[in-house]
C-alpha cells in the first residue's frame, strides 16, 4: 500500500484513503507496515518466550521501563492493586503474583504512555487532516489532557473549561423534545460505581436508551441463560475450572482474547482433565503453552498441551454439533443407565421429553451436513462428555454473534442438563466476557430492557420516577441517529464509530446528531466522526490515582465469573485537568438536571456513598462496602448455581429449536470477523498477528486452500470481497490479500474493525438483536 504526505507534521495520509470518512472505504487502522507482508504458520507454544519478547518491545516503545514493571507488580493483585483494563478473566483464587498476560501489559502500557495530546496538537491539526490518519497513529499521539470542543468554522478542536463543557451537554439535553432523543453508550471499561451513576442519570432524565458493547457481543448469551436458567450469567467460578473433569471451549481465541485462561487450561491438562476445543480455526490456545509465571517451564522451554481434542465445525455449525453430542448421549442411555442424570432431570428440569424426541428426529446426516464435522468425531466428543463426572462448557463470540446465537447457547444448557452438570462443583455454563467490566456494567444497570424489580428498587432508593418502556440498544441507536430521532449521543469510553457494524452508515448516523460527546483517555476515530457539535472529555485511566475530596478512591469491577473486587490506581494522572468517570457523569447530570435532588457532588466526594446506595438497589450487593474489601472481594449470588431457577416454571427449561441451515449457497462463503493478536477491541498495536503467522498485514482474508484453488487464487493474491445483506444490498472490500489457512471449506475470516463495513446495519439477529459479525454472507473473487 502506497502512502502520500501533504507536507504537514504528523503521520502521512494513505493513498486512496478518504480523509472525511464519508466514502465506503474502511479507515486504515494499523500502523504503517514495517516491510513486505509475510505468512509463516505458527508452531510454537502460546505465551512463553514469544509473549515475553513482545512485552519487552512494548515497554521500550512506550517508554515504560520503570512504570511498566511497577504496574505489572500491582496489576490484578488484591489489597491495593488495580484491575487489568483488558479482559474480564477472573483473578487467581490463590492470590497468585504475576497473574498477568501479554495483552494485559500492552493495554496498561498503552494507557501509561508519556505522550500527551493537548491544545497545541489540536491547534496544529484539523479534524479533516486527522481523519486521514490511521487509528494507530491517532491513539499513538498519547493521552488526552483537557476538555475540547469542536469549532466548525476552523474545523479544529479548541480547549474548553469543564464548567462550559458540562453546560454544553446539559443545555443540549434540556432542550430535547423528549429524553428518548438522547442515547448513553458505554464500552465496558467503566467501573461499577460510575456505571450506577450513569444509568441513574439516564433514567432520571427519562430514558432507557442505554446501548452498550454487550449488545454486540454477549447479548445472546444473557438472553439464552435467562430463558433456560433464570439468570443472565454463567454459574461457574475459577474453583470449578480447577475441579472439572472436562472442559469444552467453544468459539473463542483464548490466547489473544483471554490469555490468562491458558493457565487454567495447562493446569487442567496436568491433572488429567479432558479439554475439547470447538472452533473453525485451530487457534494457538488449542495447542500448547508455556505459562510465563511458571519460571521452571520458561527456563526449560517446557510446554504443556492445552487440548486433548480439536473439532473444526463450519461457521455457525456449533449448534448442530451440540445436537449431535446430545443425540449420542441419549442413544447411549438406552443401554447405559448412567448416561443421564435422571434424578436431576425429574427434580429440576422441564421439557426433557420434547427435547429427547427432537434429538431422535434429527438425522445424523443433517447433523453432519450442518456442523461440517464427521459423525465419528462427534461421537468422540460425546464419549468425553459421557465419561466425565463434571463438565464445563465455555464459549465466546464465535457462538453468540449469529442469527441463531440464543438457540445455540440454549443448546449448550440442554447438553449440560442431560447429565446434571449444574449446581455442583466443577460443572456448568461459563461464558467468556471479553472486556474488563462489561458484565459489571449490565449488573449495575446498563440495560436497555431493565426488569420491573430493578426499576422499583431504583425508584425507592433514589427517589426518582424511572421510565418503564424499553430503550434502544446499539443497532437501534445507530438506526435512530440515522433517522434523526436521536440527537444527542454520549459515549462513555470505547470507539463507537469503529466498533459498530456498517461503518459508512454508522458514520452518517453520528454526523446527523446535534451533539456527540466522547469520554475518553486517548484520541480515536469517534472524535473525528462527530455531530454538528462535539466534545472530547478526558478521564482518568484504570492505572491512575483517583483523588477526591475524601481521599484516594477505589472502584469496583466484576469479572466474567461474577466476582466483584476493588481496583485502586497507582500512578499520577496524565494531566491535572482529568476528571474521574464518576465526576464527569455527575457534572453532566447536574447540568442536565439542575433541580435534581440526587446528591451528585456528594456521591463523587466518597465512592463508599455510591456503594451504599447500590447496596439498596442491586440484588446480591448487600453489605457492599464491607464485602468488597475482603481480600479477594465477593461473588454475587447466583440462584441457578443453588438450583433455584427464576424461570416461569421454576425449573431449568429445555429448548427445542430446529437446526438452522448454515450451509453456504453455492459460490458463497460464510465470513467471520475477529481480532488479531496484536489488537484489543478497536485498538491496534501493530500490523502483526503472531499466533496466526502474519506480519505486516491486516487487509487480508483467511480462506480454505480448496476454496482458493476453486477460484484460481494463490497465496497473497488480491481479491474483492462482496457481502449480500438480508435486504439484498451489497457492500464491498477491494484488494484484500488471500491467505490459505486451516479453516473448513465454505468459511473465511478476517479482521474487525476493517471488515465491519461488510455487515449491514439491518443484519442483526432476530433472537438477540446482535450484529451478525461472525456470519457475513460473502463472495470472494480475484481482484478486478
Amino acid at each position: 500500500m502506497t502512502t502520500t504526505h501533504d507536507g504537514r507534521d504528523g503521520p502521512p495520509q494513505r493513498a486512496g484513503s478518504d480523509p472525511t470518512g464519508e466514502g465506503t472505504d474502511p479507515p486504515h487502522v494499523g500502523p504503517d507496515p514495517q516491510g513486505e507482508p509475510h505468512f509463516h504458520p505458527y508452531h510454537h507454544p502460546a505465551a512463553g518466550w514469544g509473549a515475553a519478547k513482545s512485552v519487552g518491545k512494548v515497554l521500550v516503545r512506550e517508554g515504560a521501563l520503570v512504570d511498566g514493571p511497577r504496574a505489572i507488580m500491582r496489576m490484578n493483585h488484591e489489597n491495593g492493586g488495580f484491575d487489568c483494563p483488558g479482559c474480564a478473566w477472573p483473578d487467581d483464587t490463590k492470590g497468585l503474583h504475576l497473574d498477568i498476560c501479554e495483552n494485559g501489559i500492552k493495554h496498561v502500557t498503552w494507557e501509561m504512555t508519556p505522550k500527551r495530546v493537548g491544545r497545541d496538537f489540536f491547534a496544529a491539526h484539523s479534524v479533516t487532516e486527522l481523519s486521514g490518519w490511521s487509528d494507530f497513529d491517532l491513539e499513538d499521539q498519547g493521552r488526552l489532557t483537557e476538555p475540547m470542543v469542536y469549532d466548525p468554522e476552523s474545523d479544529h478542536y479548541a480547549p474548553v473549561n469543564w464548567h462550559d463543557a458540562f453546560e454544553t451537554v446539559g443545555r443540549a439535553l434540556r432542550g430535547l423534545d423528549s429524553p428518548n432523543q438522547a442515547a448513553f453508550y458505554t464500552s465496558g471499561r467503566l467501573g461499577n460505581e460510575a456505571t450506577f451513576l450513569y444509568q441513574l442519570m439516564a433514567r432520571e432524565l427519562g430514558t432507557n436508551n442505554l446501548p452498550d458493547c454487550s449488545n454486540m457481543c454477549h447479548e445472546a448469551s444473557g438472553r439464552a441463560l435467562t430463558a433456560s436458567l433464570g439468570t443472565g450469567k454463567g454459574t461457574v467460578d475459577l474453583k470449578d475450572w480447577e475441579a472439572t473433569d472436562a472442559l469444552f471451549i467453544m468459539g473463542v481465541n483464548a490466547a489473544s482474547n483471554a490469555p490468562r485462561m491458558l493457565t487454567a487450561l495447562a493446569e487442567a491438562y496436568r491433572r488429567g482433565a479432558q479439554i475439547v476445543h470447538i472452533n473453525p480455526l485451530v487457534e494457538a490456545a488449542a495447542t500448547r503453552t508455556i505459562v510465563p509465571h511458571d519460571f521452571t517451564d520458561m527456563a526449560l522451554l517446557k510446554s504443556t498441551p492445552t487440548s486433548t481434542l480439536n473439532l473444526q465445525p463450519r461457521i455457525g455449525g456449533d449448534m448442530a454439533l451440540l445436537r449431535g453430542v446430545a443425540k449420542a448421549v441419549l442413544d447411549q442411555s438406552g443401554t447405559d443407565p448412567k448416561a443421564l442424570d435422571r434424578e436431576f432431570l425429574d427434580r429440576h428440569t422441564t421439557g426433557f421429553d420434547a427435547y429427547r424426541a427432537l434429538c431422535e428426529e434429527t438425522s445424523w446426516a443433517e447433523i453432519e451436513r450442518q456442523s461440517g464435522v464427521d459423525r465419528d468425531d462427534i461421537l468422540k466428543t460425546a464419549r468425553v462428555y459421557r465419561d466425565a463426572d463434571r463438565s464445563i462448557v465455555s464459549w465466546c463470540l464465535g457462538v453468540s454473534q449469529h442469527e441463531h446465537g440464543v438457540d445455540t447457547v440454549r443448546e449448550i444448557v440442554n447438553l449440560l442438563l442431560l447429565r446434571g452438570n449444574l449446581g455442583r462443583e466443577g460443572a456448568g455454563p461459563s461464558p467468556v466476557r471479553g472486556h474488563s467490566n462489561v458484565q459489571g456494567n449490565r449488573t449495575c444497570g446498563i440495560d436497555h430492557r431493565p426488569t420491573e424489580t430493578f426499576l422499583e428498587r431504583l425508584a425507592e432508593a433514589c427517589e426518582i420516577d424511572p421510565p418503564h418502556e424499553h430503550g434502544l440498544d446499539t443497532v437501534g441507536t445507530v438506526q435512530a441517529m440515522h433517522r434523526g430521532d436521536v440527537k444527542v449521543f454520549v459515549g462513555m469510553g470505547g470507539n463507537f464509530a469503529l466498533a459498530a457494524p456498517d461503518t459508512p452508515y454508522t458514520y452518517e448516523a453520528l454526523r446527523t446528531c446535534d451533539l456527540t460527546v466522547q469520554v475518553s483517555t486517548k484520541l480515536n476515530r469517534s472524535h473525528l466522526v462527530h455531530g454538528r457539535r462535539a466534545l472530547i472529555l478526558p478521564c482518568l485511566g484504570r492505572t491512575e490515582k483517583d483523588q477526591q475530596r475524601h481521599g484516594v478512591q477505589s472502584t469496583s469491577v466484576e469479572d466474567s465469573m461474577s466476582m466483584v473486587h476493588l481496583s485502586l490506581g497507582m500512578k499520577r494522572p496524565a494531566s491535572p485537568h482529568l476528571l474521574s468517570e464518576p465526576a464527569v457523569i455527575a457534572g453532566i447530570a447536574r447540568a442536565a438536571l439542575p433541580d435534581s435532588s440526587t446528591p451528585w457532588e456528594w456521591y463523587v466526594e466518597d465512592y463508599d456513598r455510591i456503594r451504599d446506595t447500590m447496596a439498596q438497589v442491586l440484588d446480591g450487593f448487600e453489605d457492599f462496602n464491607r464485602r468488597v474489601r475482603l481480600p479477594l472481594g465477593f461473588r454475587i449470588k447466583q440462584p441457578a448455581r443453588e438450583l433455584v431457577f427464576l424461570t416461569p416454571s421454576g425449573r431449568a427449561e429445555f429448548s427445542t429449536a430446529p437446526l438452522p441451515d448454515v450451509v453456504p449457497a453455492p459460490g458463497t462463503l460464510a465470513l467471520g470477523t475477529m481480532r488479531s493478536h496484536d489488537q484489543w477491541n478497536t485498538t491496534i498495536y501493530s500490523d502483526n498477528d503472531r499466533y496466526r503467522g502474519i506480519e505486516n498485514l491486516r487487509t487480508l482474508v483467511f480462506m480454505n486452500k480448496d476454496d482458493m484453488r476453486e477460484r484460481g487464487l494463490a497465496e497473497f493474491d488480491p481479491v474483492d470481497i462482496t457481502s449480500t445483506a438480508k435486504d439484498g444490498s451489497r457492500r464491498h472490500l477491494d484488494g484484500y490479500l488471500a491467505i490459505p489457512y486451516d479453516i473448513p471449506r465454505g468459511c473465511a475470516a478476517g479482521y474487525m474493525p476493517e471488515m465491519n463495513v461488510l455487515c449491514a446495519i439491518g443484519d442483526f439477529s432476530t433472537q438477540s438483536d446482535q450484529p451478525l459479525m461472525k456470519h457475513v454472507k460473502v463472495t470472494i473473487e480475484p481482484a478486478a
